[in-house]
């Protein structure tokens, strides 16, 4: 068994290596063709190959077979083959009672379709049995649920696929899967519910709790559901009409069961997630007016039984219902509200009748009275709010301009704009009970809420300021509370509160007009208590981190909304604000000797990341001239730059790649500074630049490639830079002009250290060369610069590049050489650039 076991490994390694090497994810289950050098061909086209494997699966014990069976063959002569083996398994299951074995032919089975074409499938002998035996393996398999239920996943798959390809099919053999897909649909909705009472009274652990798992499943179910959708919607309709009376019974009830009721909403939440599934399987599957009005039909009960549950509130409520049926309003919105949609679509005709809900004006009015509802009455539940507020935030984007102006007409949003207090919407307020991760959702409800107000305000100031009145109220509140001896924790959480409310306004408003206002609004009076709270928890990430993000936000030139008058001193002002907080914050973080280095590094790596993300939106703002600040003797320009370094030279390289989120920040940022503020990198010490210099060499190898592709830009601006003033060195004399010291600065620095740039041409030639280079037209950027600064050096690296090949390709890749520099001249044009 020892050796059956090291031989079955070693045919799986050669079954699943990459000989090509086109393979991006070796983990993804589509992948699954077989690659195998030519001369092994004649074993695998014999069948006595493909019969050992299934002679081993029936004679080894399970754990051994599960690795037997599983190497994806060639394939029309194999089909016949591998249909046969399988067909056996199916007949005699024994071996399939192991975890391990059931799963990998779970997989096998999904696989049978990734490889094959239904209508190759169709054509083989035996057809029909073999899809009765799938079909009642499957339908056993989901019955029961609790054993492997990771295997589901390859099961639904296989049908899935199955279905979608029904149009596809041209011969006259029968798919039967009018016969079968029904069948699955029907024990998988039956399979669900019956866990309800299983999970509930024997405390097991909850599959709805999955919602990532569910989500995938019902994607998979919903394209099953629409091969013969009259059964199952007539099988759905049938279950919600009983499951629904027996939860009016159990509610109207004189001896309320709570156990009962617990698993009768339990079941409606799986019936309103099949709801919702079907009628967004629309999108996926060819309709007709008849399936529009079976929409109808489910849809009416799910409207009704918001209805019926919303009536209860506050005294009772489930969390699982109101997550499947956001999760129902959610498929509805994307398949039946909109302009993809006819006005008179068929769906509308039993919602009207029944509910009076005749088009989708109606059907807005109800989604956004469900919003204030749950905004109302589960402000205590981050779940259900963070779903609400998504499904709030979708509805207010991707729409034609036509249905915001509907949306702005309702009352219920008249209400949110009006009164976006505490009292009404209890997750605005603060208490110590509620977690300071649970105001992070504030910024979706204040980036949704001000761009529904946006629709209608013009040049308002007056609605913009009644709009801002709460917020208003609050900053006075904390403003009070600064200049006594203020309850610090009351404080500190209405301030995080209030940064993220912000954020999210200053994120909608992408105009000049809107954005003018809300500086206004906040400059000088509330800028400065954000700067206060700065000062006083820069040791707390809760409460920093929002403040420096709002900043951040705030400096963003989106749509150039920042766009201020000639004699406007705004922008000068706004960086102002900006560097000051910077410097505060990027200093004292960096003096944070008391901690531990445990305790103190990751703090101030994020703290850092965020200063970095801020000042980039400071420097490429292109909204003031920092030529201002040298002329009115502003230092806040030079020490923001400062605090910069100070930053820079407390971060090694390795932390630098390591944090994502730091490197996504920084290079970015060092992108900018390189572009737009050379003379500010030239006056760096040697140290400081060689740091700068390392930290762009490594990137350029990294696998983001946001960073790989900022270190592409940032070296192409420092060559190009070095290169302009090289060619102005040859011309000074004619104009008598001298040359800026900047310029000398870089040029002495590069010739102390040619090594620095001839390292980063060696990197970047053997990324194009040997590498899967994703960014190939930023890699070519810095390229030709390096090549012309280094044309010594470009042609050692060239020919030790041509020797390093075998004997058969040298030729080729010298070729290759000559054509890159073919026609290229010596400057730095963007055509020569092209070429």
């Amino acid at each position: 068994q020892s050796l059956a076991m090291q031989l079955l490994k070693l045919v799986l390694n050669c079954l699943n290596f990459d000989f090509i090497g086109n393979s991006a994810d070796e983990s993804a289950d589509d992948l699954c063709t077989v690659q195998i050098p030519a001369n092994w061909r004649t074993v695998f086209l014999e069948p006595e190959t493909l019969d050992l494997f299934f002679n081993l699966y029936h004679s080894l014990p399970p754990m051994l077979s599960q690795r037997s069976l599983f190497s994806n063959p060639e394939r029309a002569k194999y089909l016949g083959n591998l249909i046969k083996g399988v067909k056996h398994i199916l007949e005699n299951p024994q071996g399939l009672a192991d975890p391990g074995n059931y799963h990998e032919f779970c997989r096998c089975l999904a696989r049978l379709k990734t490889n094959y074409q239904l209508g190759e499938l169709v054509m083989v002998k035996g057809y029909p049995q073999i899809i009765q035996l799938i079909a009642n393996f499957t339908i056993t398999s989901l019955q029961h649920w609790e054993f492997a239920p990771n295997s589901v996943h390859y099961l639904l798959t296989l049908w899935q696929r199955m279905v979608a390809s029904v149009p596809f099919v041209k011969t006259a053999e029968p798919h039967l899967l009018d016969t079968y897909a029904p069948e699955i649909t029907k024990a998988y909705i039956a399979s669900r519910l019956e866990c309800v009472p299983v999970v509930i009274r024997d405390g097991l652990e909850d599959p709805l709790d999955d919602t990532a798992t569910v989500f995938q499943q019902l994607e998979q179910l919903c394209t099953v559901s629409r091969c013969e959708y009259e059964k199952t919607c007539t099988f759905l309709v049938q279950l919600f009409d009983q499951n629904a009376q027996n939860y009016q019974k159990l509610l109207h009830s004189s001896s309320r069961n709570s156990l009962e009721i617990t698993v009768q909403e339990g079941r409606l939440a799986w019936l309103v997630y099949f709801v919702g599934a079907f009628v967004g399987g629309r999108l996926t599957y060819t309709s007709t007016e008849e399936h529009d009005a079976m929409d109808g039909e489910l849809s009416c009960r799910v409207f009704q039984l918001i209805s019926l549950m919303d009536a209860q509130l506050p005294q009772s409520s489930n969390e699982k219902v109101e997550l499947a049926v956001l999760w129902f309003l959610d498929q509805f919105r994307k398949t039946y509200v909109g302009d993809q949609l006819q006005h008179n679509s068929k769906v509308y005709t039993p919602m009207s009748e029944v509910l009076g809900i005749a088009d989708d004006n109606h059907v807005l009015e109800t989604f956004m009275t469900k919003v204030v509802t749950n905004l109302k009455y589960w402000g205590r539940c981050e779940p259900v709010i963070s779903r609400t507020l998504q499904f709030l935030n979708d509805l207010s984007v991707g729409y034609p301009f036509h249905l915001l102006k509907k949306l702005v007409k309702i009352e219920a949003v008249k209400f949110m704009l009006q009164n976006h207090t505490s009292k009404h919407f209890p997750f605005l307020g603060i208490s110590d009970n509620s977690s300071l991760s649970d105001l992070r959702c504030r910024t979706v409800f204040y980036t949704t809420l001000t761009r529904l107000l946006m629709v209608d305000l013009g040049e308002d100031e007056d609605e913009f300021e009644n709009f801002m009145l709460p917020l208003t109220v609050s900053f006075e509140s904390v403003a009070q509370l600064f200049n006594s001896s203020f309850v610090q924790e009351e404080a500190k959480r209405m301030l995080i509160g209030l940064a993220r409310d912000l954020r999210g306004i200053a994120f909608a408003l992408n105009t000049k007009t809107s954005y003018t206002m809300l500086f206004d609004w906040i400059y000088p009076t509330y800028i400065s208590v954000l700067q206060r709270a700065i000062e006083l928890w820069y040791r707390e990430p809760a409460c920093t981190t929002p403040i420096l993000k709002l900043m951040a936000e705030f400096m963003q030139n989106r749509s150039q909304r920042l766009n201020f008058d000639v004699s406007s001193p705004n922008g000068i002002l706004l960086f102002r604000e900006a560097s000051k907080m910077i410097c505060t914050y990027g200093n004292q973080i960096l003096c944070l000797g008391t901690l531990s280095k445990d305790q103190v590094y990751p703090l101030k790596l994020k703290g850092i990341s965020i200063c970095y993300s801020a000042l980039k939106s400071a420097l490429c703002g292109n909204y003031v001239s920092f030529g201002v600040f040298k002329l009115y003797g502003d230092n806040h320009f030079d020490s923001v730059l400062q605090a910069f370094v100070k930053m820079l030279l407390s971060v090694s390289h390795s932390d630098l790649l390591q944090y994502r989120k730091l490197s996504q920040s920084y290079y970015p940022l060092l992108e900018c500074l390189t572009q737009d503020h050379m003379s500010f990198i030239t006056s760096l010490e040697p140290r400081i630049l060689i740091y700068i210099l390392t930290s762009i060499s490594e990137g350029l190898t990294a696998v983001d490639t946001v960073v790989s592709s900022s270190c592409c830009a940032s070296l192409d601006y420092i060559v190009t830079y070095l290169f302009k003033h090289l060619a102005k060195e040859g011309k000074k004399t004619r104009r008598g002009r001298e040359i800026s010291q900047d310029g000398q600065r870089l040029f002495h620095f590069m010739q102390q250290n040619p090594e620095v740039l001839q390292q980063m041409m060696s990197i970047l030639m053997n990324t194009i060369i040997f590498e899967d280079c994703r960014n190939q037209w930023s890699v070519s950027r810095p390229l030709l610069g390096l090549i012309l600064l280094n044309e010594k050096y470009f042609g050692e690296l060239r020919a030790t590049l041509i020797t390093s090949q075998p004997d058969s390709k040298r030729e080729v890749l010298d070729q290759c050489f000559r054509n890159l520099m073919e026609g290229v001249e010596q400057n730095l044009l963007v055509k020569n650039r092209d070429r």
